[in-house]
């Protein structure tokens, strides 16, 4: 008797641990479920941005995953993308007024769920996804091109609908969310350099931090610490107290400009461009990195002598992705490098890439 006991409740144990293994983290079915997307801003004055998508496995890319999925493609310059489980969020910025959007999808097929158009949306710029709340940047309808209709989008996943639209009149541009608070860069060429935070409990400004150049929010550190670009420095600031604790130069050429900052899977250090047009509008520069407890940025020996119109840190393996773009003409390229600038492989995919999501 106290055997059978024994292996009926032997049974019994195993089918629990079995069915608990079952129901815990499915695997997310699909074909986009694991990977890498590439945000390909296109040719604006051809409306053909696109994602692309690979595995990290892989080094073929498929390079309009939306229209694959869908039957048209998005119709427009892609700007951004940002995926919260299942939810995805697609950011297309027409040339032609009044034709901007975002764009719903499944994350793991791409399937399209819903639209919110113009003008509810307009020059969208940048996303991130907080519980079921989207947060856009949007330069406005910017009829006047300085930036005084910008705004911040409030966005519920659940209806898909606009819920607020929180003025910011600097043309809000990169954000970084943290406790509650979205930080918010601006980008305005009538002087703006004015970090915004925006308290997402009450969906308002709440603080506006005065920065030496145009501000470049770009992550929270492995100390907690908030890094922004301003110009051509990087600062250091405490999200808590909002004050400025460390900033470095980086260099003094006025006439270089710093972008596309990246903070490593470690959150110890940053990745960034140090550029400049010369007189036939073609861009140079190169890679650079630092810690976030150096006290000088050294220029002398860049990371990779090359630049690129988008970076972005894989934080599953650390590889380094950077977007090539050859002409607004053909295909670009992402290419992966290690943590110490040595490169790993490339991948083509579509025109202009800009971005990158990892999921």
């Amino acid at each position: 008797m106290k055997q059978r006991l024994s292996r009926v409740l032997f049974f019994i144990a195993c089918t629990v641990t079995v069915w608990s293994c079952n129901q815990s983290d499915p695997e997310p079915k699909g074909d986009f479920a694991r990977g890498v997307f590439v945000i390909n801003e296109g040719n604006f004055s051809q409306n053909n941005g696109a994602i692309s998508f690979f595995t990290r496995e892989n080094t073929n890319a498929e390079v309009d995953i939306y229209a694959k999925a869908n039957g048209t493609a998005l119709k427009g310059g892609v700007q951004g993308y940002a995926a919260a489980g299942e939810q995805g969020i697609i950011l297309v910025d027409n040339m032609n007024a009044g034709m901007d959007k975002i764009e719903f999808v499944n994350a793991y097929t791409f399937q399209k769920q819903g639209t919110i158009d113009s003008p509810e949306i307009d020059n969208p710029r940048e996303v991130v996804i907080s519980g079921n709340r989207a947060y856009v940047s949007c330069w406005g309808t910017n009829a006047d091109y300085n930036y005084t209709t910008g705004y911040i989008a409030v966005i519920d996943l659940n209806t898909k609908k606009v819920t607020k639209k929180i003025a910011i009149a600097d043309g809000p541009e990169n954000l970084v969310f943290t406790t509650g608070k979205l930080f918010v860069g601006t980008t305005s060429n009538t002087g703006g350099k004015i970090l915004y935070v925006v308290d997402t409990n009450t969906e308002t400004v709440t603080k506006t931090i005065n920065l030496e150049g145009t501000p470049t929010p770009i992550g929270i550190d492995a100390n907690g610490k908030l890094w922004a670009g301003a110009g051509i420095k990087a600062v250091k600031i405490d999200p808590a107290s909002y004050a400025v604790e460390t900033t470095l130069p980086i260099g003094t050429d006025a006439k270089k400009s710093a972008g596309n900052f990246a903070l490593t899977n470690d959150l110890k250090s940053i990745v960034f461009t140090l550029s400049y047009y010369d007189a036939n509008f073609v861009l140079h520069g190169e890679t650079y990195k630092f810690g976030i407890g150096d006290t000088q940025i050294n220029l002398a020996t860049p990371l990779i002598r090359r630049v690129f119109t988008g970076l972005a840190i894989d934080p599953s393996q650390g590889l380094i992705y950077a977007g090539v773009t050859p002409s607004y003409a053909q295909a670009g390229y992402a290419v992966r490098y290690r943590a110490d600038g040595s490169l790993v492989d490339s991948v083509k995919v579509n025109v202009a890439p800009t971005g990158f999501f990892f999921q």
